[in-house]
């Protein structure tokens, strides 16, 4: 592969205006489709295998249209103190919405809207009503006009005194991430102009990791509608994708001046970064997709989607990484370098071998390899305490009493708590598939379980073999009592009795995620474990890598359940409505913080590895990794967590809480894992951290990650695949 990857590195050196074309040139195309495809859709959402998809299906089949995907809305009003909905003057105000929204701006997207006078959607004490409204098309479908017009529905109302809120999912838009995201950006360039002293150098990673995200992103986007990807698509590719773009671009660049300061020429020290740090990009980027696609293991449609669209776009990060990283080291010529060393490192100075101080990576390596066993229990006490929050673990998918108080969304929910009871919110759809009397006899049974708050009469489809019944709960619908209740509906009811709605679907995700955990951990880590061992050539290093991972992934939940679940320090963090945590959220970060914590190990041990083949001592080899990978893989986790740190301004919760978990994630394990608990386990190894049984050894398949062979090539005077170089003083210029 090393050899492979040389050719490949050099190639786009030489060719690097065409290589450039080629990328800008697709990005174009990107771009152009992302332009003209139809606007995405917020993405139908799914759950195989479960009852509540069955319920819904059932009523596709006998309730033709009753569970469309079409966007609701609830106009919540309340009286003034004092007054009631059912007052003439209020009651007039909220037969104007009515009016209003039938035949105002954007009703050709409507289809149905309910008077709350004729449908009793009229709280008992007469303070609060609700206005009903169904739309053809979902939230992210509506036009401008249409959801300006159910905004504005309630401007005369509030002038008359009236408390006038909206609330559902017709209100839904693409999540903003706010300016966090540029600050992380902004972050990360100040990050790389100290790594690597020059403008150049530092703008490199961030251009290439900018077109590789703008390629993915405008992909997802023009394939959203065909599809049927979710509105948090993008922006998930988008953290991920810029992420691993600066970092992989940022160990290409570190290779090739380190390259250049053993006096390579410019064409041969890209060839030979490519050769050895892109081997391990290759790797470390396989890890992320692996982590990525075996998403599709939980089957469900939406975070398989999810994924393989964020796998896609770091599949683009390695590609950049490997031609167009190497093509625009071209144009750059030798402003890469820091402006103090450009004449030292091509022998007009002091000679690039005479001896320098000890770096920070090696006088830090050389401390954890006195005190191997203090370092590794601190690190492992350090994790164990954070990770304590995470057995309070709640899960639950975010309704509207997730959103912030300020929003409107919110305040309709609290009135309508107020006015109807909590679980109002929340009401489950019992679908009979019977007659009359199986329907009659369910209604029965419901209204003798003590969570119920209310039940309606059974309402049956044309044919008279299928009914619907609402049960409203007594408790709010993300509550323990409204899950028993669901269980007790169920336990009691044969095949033709189900129970769906979104808060029957929250309880029936949360469960599937639950019951997809262990498999999923089995597969992902199953499968880098193995890669893994064909890089190292090592059973300990990949298991040592595996354990580290999963106490880091733990302590970060344990740090997501303080802060999202609890409020511990929520303010600082922007969270303004703590509650229980989203049901993919375990399962996301172990997927994409597993690919990301197997960069840093692939990075810094691989340099170990390869200097423990060519002969130096464990112990000595450790203090290598670090010397030349330790500020490389700090700067490339500070920019990581700068990244992931920006969606914290998100207007989604689910984005802002990715956003907290993988930076608090990247951070414990680059820190804690892969910087103190890694050298202190090799340390105490030694020699047997590289062991790997003969027979093993000889089934496995060589990669030569750490461009054993490349060098064998080399050292025979000419580059592998070489052929007549006429051009090389041109490069070289």
């Amino acid at each position: 592969m090393a050899t492979f990857l040389y050719r490949l590195g050099r190639g786009a050196f030489r060719r690097r205006g065409l290589v450039a074309l080629l990328w800008v040139a697709l990005l174009f195309a990107a771009g152009f489709g992302a332009a003209t495809a139809a606007a995405p859709t917020s993405g139908s959402f799914s759950i195989p295998g479960t009852e509540a998809q069955r319920a819904f299906d059932l009523l596709d089949k006998k309730f033709p249209g009753m569970a469309a995907d079409g966007a609701t809305a609830r106009i919540v009003v309340k009286a003034p103190e004092g007054a009631k909905v059912t007052d003439p003057g209020p009651r007039a105000e909220v037969e104007k919405i009515v009016g209003g929204l039938k035949t105002g701006p954007g009703a050709e997207q409507i289809s149905s809207v309910a008077n709350p006078y004729e449908t009793q959607a009229v709280s008992q004490d007469g303070s609060t009503t609700y206005i009903s409204a169904k739309y053809t098309v979902s939230g992210m479908e509506l036009k401008d006009a249409t959801r300006d017009a159910l905004k504005e529905s309630g401007d005369d109302a509030r002038a008359a005194g009236l408390n006038v809120q909206i609330g559902g999912d017709a209100l839904m838009a693409a999540p903003e991430t706010g300016s966090g995201e540029i600050i992380g950006i902004l972050v990360a360039a100040i990050v790389l102009v100290i790594t690597f002293g020059s403008l150049v150098a530092a703008g490199l990673p961030l251009l290439t990791a900018i077109i590789g995200v703008g390629i993915g992103v405008s992909s997802i986007t023009a394939l959203a509608n065909v599809l049927d990807l979710g509105n948090t698509t993008a922006t998930l590719a988008t953290m991920i994708g810029l992420a691993v773009g600066i970092d992989y671009a940022l160990f290409i660049v570190s290779r090739y001046r380190a390259e250049l300061a053993e006096g390579r020429d410019r064409d041969e020290a890209a060839g030979r970064a490519t050769g050895t740090a892109g081997s391990a990009v290759v790797f470390a980027g396989l890890t992320v997709v692996i982590a990525l696609v075996g998403l599709a293991v939980v089957n469900i449609p939406m975070l398989t989607k999810m994924g393989v669209a964020a796998a896609g776009t770091v599949v683009i990060a390695v590609l950049v990484a490997l031609t167009l990283v190497p093509a625009i080291l071209g144009f750059a010529g030798k402003k890469v370098l820091p402006a103090g060393e450009k004449s030292r490192l091509f022998g007009k100075g002091k000679p690039a071998g005479a001896e320098k101080k000890a770096n920070g990576g090696t006088r830090w390596a050389r401390f954890v390899l006195r005190r191997p066993v203090m370092v590794l229990l601190a690190g492992v006490i350090g994790l164990g305490v954070v990770a304590v929050p995470a057995s309070k673990l709640e899960m639950g998918l975010p309704d509207d009493g997730a959103q912030p108080v300020s929003t409107t969304q919110r305040q309709a929910y609290d009135l309508l708590s107020e006015g109807f009871g909590p679980g109002f919110n929340g009401p489950l759809m019992v679908v009979v598939d019977g007659n009359k009397a199986l329907a009659d006899s369910t209604v029965a049974r419901i209204k003798g379980l003590k969570g119920v708050a209310a039940v309606t009469p059974p309402t049956p489809n044309e044919a008279g073999d299928a009914a619907v019944i609402t049960v409203i709960p007594k408790d709010r619908p993300s509550s323990t009592q409204t899950e028993d209740l669901v269980h007790e509906i169920r336990d009691g009811s044969g095949d033709d009795v189900l129970v769906t709605g979104a808060t029957a679907m929250n309880i029936d995700f949360s469960q599937k995620m639950n019951d997809a955990l262990l498999p999923y951990l089995a597969l992902v880590v199953g499968l880098a474990f193995l890669l893994l061992m064909l890089v190292f050539r090592s059973i300990l290093v990949p298991l040592k890598a595996a354990l580290g991972f999963l106490l880091s992934v733990v302590a970060a939940l344990g740090a997501v359940v303080a802060v999202f679940q609890w409020g511990w320090l929520g303010s600082v963090f922007g969270v303004e409505q703590t509650g229980p945590i989203m049901s993919m959220m375990p399962i996301f970060m172990v997927g994409v913080v597993f690919g990301l914590a197997m960069d840093y190990e692939v990075f810094l041990v691989t340099r170990m590895r390869e200097a423990y083949v060519h002969g130096e001592r464990p112990g000595q080899a450790v203090v290598t990794g670090f010397q030349y990978s330790a500020r490389v893989v700090v700067a490339a986790a500070v920019i990581m967590i700068a990244v992931f740190a920006g969606f914290l301004g998100a207007s989604d919760q689910m984005v802002k809480m990715i956003g907290f978990g993988l930076a608090v994630a990247v951070f414990f394990d680059a820190f804690v894992v892969r910087m103190a608990i890694v050298p202190a386990v090799l340390a105490l190894l030694g020699h047997k951290a590289w062991w790997l049984p003969t027979w093993l050894d000889r089934l496995l398949p060589n990669v030569d990650v750490e461009g054993e062979s490349l060098r064998k090539h080399l050292a025979t005077g000419s580059a592998p695949g070489d052929g007549p170089d006429k051009d090389r003083e041109l490069v070289n210029a």
